[in-house]
């Protein structure tokens, strides 16, 4: 009985001791079973939707816009199969500003890294009706996971302007409706550069169609060649223009393209278009492009002849249909470089003296008259023949229409057999640094140095006399000492005479006195 009796108290004090682990265990929030399980967090998915800039669109009549937004991430989790769509409120159809041609309207993307943002576009055009307002639109979306929500954002709307539209229709062809397409291009365009090009956006005609997502196809114009490189005005050159349909989905048919270029010239009589076709029409029809697809369209074009040096910017307006025939229109702008040839004149040289010896300088001179229309950068004049040294004259810039002298000396250094070719070759740049000559001649003698014994001995006698003329002195000296003694001679001479004349009247007063006293 003893042993039992001790088995059965081991047995209780056991129970005892985890019965009061347990309770231990259970009071300090450390069980056993949440030791060992992992705890797991909850997964935050969020997705925040914005329009760029935080800007509200403005939609204008007839004029398809795109609507776009700009979808980010910034859940833990990838985000998978996101759609969207525009809520179109059919229940009260007021409240929907655009032209709905479609049942549904939707994009997708099919996959968004954490932290990621995609943009999706909605193509809206306004309803004819609508009024200067604005208007909230609402979009809901869902995705994968269990994902979804709605947003709303605020459109402008401009109404239908009934006065301007009569207006147009009133004025005649070539008018200001071309100034309305030129201003409306510049509106939509990117801004045309130096040889580039731009794009705006495409419309349908009638104010409706599109595609099943709502999108216009649109084609542009992905850039531009000209054969040959350089159009200089006054030549024919062929335009050929790289064209491509940006849509994915729809292709486009019956295309039909004009060429519209500006009106150059001051007065009635000189005025014309810059670029006429040389032969037909200035239209161009193309069948049509897949989604996606390129195309070239070629034209061979005259350049009207006073043309400045300047790119000039050419209209070519689209107009092609859908796959569902809807009729499309769009217009983009190429900016075509014009060259002008340089144009210049050389007077007549002046060359004094013609002849020079070894070592002696002749002057010449001549006149440069820019008659183009381009001015001359960096004009250079360089001189060189036989029996000279070569010199080389900075001139600089010369404008169109001025004048320019070139005056140089040029020094003989060997003789030649007679007058003998000189070259003056004139360089100058453009406005690309691009370097061009021109060439005149002229004719110099060079003779040899006189011979430096002769100098030397006809120098001699001016040594010898120093500062003063000798000679001329003596010989003055002597003329001076012949002339006083003529005066002596003369004066001695009238002296006697004079004295025989008194000796002669005293004898004669003498005799005359004797004769009395008899």
């Amino acid at each position: 009985m003893s042993k039992w009796k001790k088995l059965t108290k081991g047995i209780v004090a056991a129970v005892m001791l985890v019965t009061l682990v347990s309770t231990a265990a259970k009071t300090s929030g450390m069980g056993t079973v949440h030791a060992e399980e992992p705890v797991t967090q909850p997964v935050t998915q969020s997705v925040e939707i914005t329009v760029p800039d935080n800007k509200v669109p403005t939609y204008e009549y007839r004029k398809a816009q795109d609507f776009v937004l700009n979808i980010k991430n910034t859940g833990e989790e990838e985000i998978k199969n996101f759609v969207i769509e525009p809520v179109l409120q059919k229940d009260d159809n007021q409240k929907w500003p655009f032209k709905t041609a479609y049942q549904k309207y939707s994009e997708k993307i099919e996959t968004l890294a954490v932290e990621k943002s995609k943009q999706v576009k909605f193509n809206f055009t306004e309803r004819d009706d609508i009024s200067t307002s604005r208007y909230t639109i609402q979009f809901e979306y869902t995705a994968d996971n269990g994902i979804s929500g709605s947003c709303s954002f605020y459109v402008n709307t401009t109404a239908k302007p009934e006065e301007k539209k009569q207006e147009v229709k009133q004025e005649p062809a070539g008018s200001n409706s071309q100034k309305d397409s030129n201003e409306k291009t510049k509106v939509n365009s990117e801004s045309v550069e130096a040889g580039g090009f731009g794009n705006s956006e495409a419309v349908y005609s009638d104010g409706g169609g599109g595609s099943t997502d709502g999108s216009v196809p649109r084609v542009i114009v992905t850039g531009f060649s000209t054969n040959p490189e350089k159009v200089k005005a006054g030549t024919d050159f062929t335009l050929t223009i790289h064209l491509k349909n940006t849509s994915k989905k729809s292709k486009v048919k019956n295309m039909l393209f004009d060429l519209n270029a500006p009106v150059e010239g001051t007065d009635e009589q000189t005025s014309a278009p810059a670029f006429l076709p040389s032969s037909g029409s200035s239209s161009i029809f193309l069948d049509g492009m897949k989604a996606g697809g390129t195309a070239d369209i070629s034209i061979k074009l005259n350049a009207k002849s006073d043309l400045l040096q300047k790119p000039y910017s050419v209209e070519l307006s689209m107009k092609y249909e859908d796959a569902n025939s809807n009729p499309v229109e769009a217009t983009s702008s190429i900016s075509i470089p014009i060259k002008q040839d340089a144009r210049f004149e050389f007077s007549d040289f002046e060359i004094n003296p013609e002849s020079i010896s070894v070592g002696d300088e002749a002057n010449v001179m001549c006149n440069l008259y820019n008659l183009g229309r381009i001015k001359l950068y960096n004009v250079k004049a360089t001189f060189e023949g036989n029996g000279i040294e070569k010199e080389e004259v900075f001139v600089g810039n010369v404008e169109s229409g001025a004048t320019a002298s070139i005056d140089a000396m040029l020094t003989g250094v060997a003789a030649t057999q007679g007058p003998e070719m000189i070259t003056m070759t004139m360089s100058y740049e453009n406005e690309e640094g691009e370097v061009t000559t021109a060439e005149k001649e002229l004719m110099l003698e060079v003779t040899e140095m006189a011979d430096e014994s002769m100098g030397a001995d006809m120098e001699i006698p001016e040594e010898k006399k120093g500062g003063l003329p000798v000679i001329p002195i003596l010989v003055g000296v002597l003329l001076i000492a012949v002339a006083l003694a003529a005066v002596v001679i003369m004066k001695k001479h009238r002296k006697k005479k004079n004295i025989e004349e008194e000796e002669e009247f005293m004898y004669e007063l003498d005799g005359s006195s004797e004769d009395e006293r008899q």
